[in-house]
């Protein structure tokens, strides 16, 4: 097993922690689904979330998840002017017998934009 890395986000309507869940869980079960990977394969994972979203750590849709043994950790994303805003983004360490070509990287709705190279 080698460790990947995975990249993934997800731009929110609203700023509003029942949204967030929503809207992270159904990125980090993406992830997971087009990676062919479990809870079990996780090492670790990053949030970040744009200045303007206050509502609710992205961490805790994961634990919602059933994603409770795994290190996680938010930050906030720097203030740039003219970035997407309400945008979730998450950098996941995994074990996998995948290539790194063959890592699919998840960028769901408008967030697509935000890496036309990789979004899948």
């Amino acid at each position: 097993m080698a460790v990947r890395a995975v990249r993934g986000a997800v731009q929110l309507e609203r700023d509003e922690a029942g949204h967030m869940d929503e809207q992270v869980g159904a990125l980090l079960t993406a992830i997971l689904e087009r990676n062919g990977l479990t809870a079990d394969d996780l090492i670790s994972i990053w949030f970040t979330a744009t200045p303007d979203l206050h509502s609710d750590f992205p961490a805790a849709a994961a634990r919602k998840l059933g994603i409770v043994d795994v290190p996680l950790i938010c930050a906030q994303e720097l203030d740039i002017e003219g970035a997407m805003p309400r945008v979730v983004r998450v950098l996941a360490h995994i074990e996998s017998d995948r290539s790194r070509a063959d890592i699919a990287h998840v960028y769901l709705g408008a967030a697509a934009a935000l890496r036309k190279d990789i979004a899948q």
